[in-house]
């Protein structure tokens, strides 16, 4: 394949450090970029009605932090009592450290998770501490909105780079208690789809009863599908089967954004129309040429920095060639194009995900956007 030109902005690639870290989040973050979702089947537009995430949520103490903590009167009421609980006495203003900080913690409670299950949690300062970087978060209990303990959570913390005050600990919460839920017993299962849609619903509703030549599956809204369950199947199996339908393509595409991970995946085959988007870093253009124009074989022949797969980024500062590039010639670009050609000019994900939210409100991108963090 002939070489194409790009352009960097020079102070883009002044600042490109490489240690083994950064190589671990980019391969990671690759993997992710050429992994797509299959956006055709119920799986990826439904959930099972009771089969949920619950939250969870706790007040506890950091301690160990490097003078980064906060000296507010409820962090010394709460550190005074956590030592009269391990019978230590301490006088009223005695503790003048800034060493310790409160926080809340939130943990997300996945379905069927059993005793002895690991869960991440967020710690975020409520005080007026400057970092919780590397602090030791004390044994905190972690409640549902019942008021019963469902986990317990303790570690270091792995703050945020850009927001020192929050951070995680993968890992970090041991599941106590469970939630009851016996799907083995149910007769059938009830799903919801995630937007209110009157012809998805109608179009899962016919796959369903085509895939086991049956009526067992009826809309009873235009966002509720109950789907009854055929005695000689056990409810996982039925579940696997249904989830794995293929409905189509007339539900649009899904693009998931983690901002907490700064990780994004792509739906397959998102197309992209013709934009021009101007950005502090670069200038994205995208193009979308004819196969039947006349001039379309001598554009691809020869390649100039306004033409090519129809995507282009890039900065007329700063000029570099590019060999063996995986760029696409076809006639639609796509999203994997767009992410191909900013991943290859080493552009940083923030502007990444920022570009692809930036083309979903232009309406350029005909796509659901799922932002998680």
């Amino acid at each position: 394949m002939k070489s194409k030109e790009f352009y960097i902005p020079k102070k883009l690639k002044k600042g490109l450090r490489v240690n083994m870290n950064v190589i671990y989040r980019l391969l990671l973050i690759i993997s992710l970029f050429f992994t797509y979702l299959n956006a055709q089947i119920i799986k990826d537009f439904t959930s099972i009605v009771g089969i949920r995430d619950n939250n969870l949520i706790g007040y506890g103490l950091v301690v160990g932090l490097a003078g980064t903590g906060d000296k507010s009167k409820f962090t010394m009421q709460s550190l005074q009592n956590l030592l009269q609980n391990s019978y230590i006495k301490t006088d009223n203003g005695s503790i003048k450290s800034k060493n310790i900080a409160s926080v809340m913690v939130t943990a997300t409670l996945p379905p069927f998770a059993r005793q002895g299950d690991k869960v991440t949690v967020k710690i975020s300062a409520i005080g007026d501490a400057k970092s919780i970087d590397h602090g030791s978060l004390i044994l905190t209990q972690l409640k549902g909105v019942d008021g019963k303990i469902y986990a317990l959570a303790q570690g270091t913390i792995i703050a945020n780079k850009d927001n020192p005050t929050t951070g995680y600990i993968y890992g970090g919460a041991i599941i106590e208690n469970e939630v009851g839920y016996r799907l083995r017993d149910e007769k059938y299962l009830i799903l919801s789809l995630q937007r209110n849609d009157a012809k998805s619903a109608f179009l899962i509703q016919e796959a369903i009863n085509a895939r086991f030549e049956s009526n067992i599956a009826t809309a009873l809204d235009t966002r509720t599908i109950k789907v009854n369950r055929p005695p000689k199947y056990s409810m996982v199996h039925f579940i696997s089967i249904v989830q794995n339908i293929d409905i189509g393509t007339n539900i649009k595409p899904k693009i998931i954004i983690d901002m907490n991970k700064e990780l994004l995946v792509a739906g397959q085959n998102i197309e992209i129309k013709p934009v021009v988007v101007a950005m502090k870093n670069f200038t994205l253009r995208i193009k979308k040429f004819d196969l039947d124009d006349k001039d379309f074989n001598d554009k691809v022949k020869n390649p100039g920095n306004d033409i090519g797969d129809g995507v282009v980024v890039g900065n007329k500062v700063d000029k570099i060639n590019l060999n063996n590039a995986l760029i696409n010639t076809q006639k639609r670009p796509i999203v994997g194009d767009l992410i191909r050609a900013m991943k290859l000019m080493k552009l940083d994900i923030r502007d990444i995900i920022d570009t692809i939210k930036l083309l979903k409100e232009l309406g350029a991108i005909n796509a659901d956007i799922e932002i998680k963090g």
